[in-house]
């Protein structure tokens, strides 16, 4: 069961990769494998993809299934699980995305098949499995944390990142959340990132938003400095 009211650590992190996996499935489906320029670029959107489910994996190990089994233990044992098949499934495609590159055009093309189809079952296993975060662990954590702790939870996770992978997942998350979330989001930022950093933040922003969605930010951040 959802609880809006509470504090959720997972959904906006999980909206940024349901889009970047979702954008990286279809660029690998509709790729003509035999054009050798996007094929290098879709490789590359496949690699940071897996970069950033792989630090996403750790994160949650390391952050949010510590805090689940501290005060519920075995809480995070089927989402434990989960994740280690994720990471078999990571090495695979890592492994099938090197041999798609040094492949030949006849052998290139069944591998790219083979590529995107073990690519649409990691996503839909991902899909899934961010349900049961949402839902069952969301119930654990709401259940055993104050918001307080949980969001002392999530700037740590946050302040664990590396800047470049921050990066990454900004660029995808900005975009693709809704517009009340981007302002609690980026009204949070500013009041803890230092000001060259949340400047940063807004150049790489705001090429992603539309006009529209740019000037809603800048009234819900309002006062804030004016960008040009």
């Amino acid at each position: 069961m959802t609880v809006p009211s509470r504090f959720d650590i997972y959904v906006l992190v999980h909206k940024a990769l349901r889009a970047a996996m979702a954008h990286t499935l279809t660029a690998a489906g509709r790729l003509d494998w035999h054009d050798d320029a996007d094929a290098v670029a879709v490789l590359a959107q496949v690699r940071a993809l897996l970069a950033l489910a792989r630090t996403h994996l750790a994160k949650e190990n390391e952050f949010l299934h510590r805090a689940l089994e501290a005060r519920r233990p075995g809480s995070s044992a089927a989402a434990a699980h989960d994740h280690a098949q994720h990471e078999e499934s990571l090495a695979a495609l890592e492994e099938l995305a090197a041999r798609i590159e040094s492949a030949p055009g006849a052998t290139r093309t069944a591998d790219a098949g083979r590529l995107y189809r073990a690519l649409a079952l990691f996503v839909a296993e991902n899909f899934e499995h961010m349900h049961h975060e949402e839902t069952e662990l969301n119930a654990v954590l709401w259940a055993a944390y104050t918001d307080d702790e949980l969001r002392a939870i999530h700037d740590a996770l946050a302040a664990s990142v590396d800047p470049q992978q921050m990066a990454e997942v900004v660029r995808w998350m900005v975009p693709n959340i809704a517009p009340a979330e981007r302002a609690l989001m980026l009204d949070d930022m500013q009041r803890k990132a230092p000001a060259e950093v949340f400047s940063r933040v807004l150049d790489l922003v705001r090429p992603a938003l539309s006009a529209r969605d740019w000037d809603r930010l800048m009234k819900a951040l309002a006062p804030l400095p004016a960008v040009a």
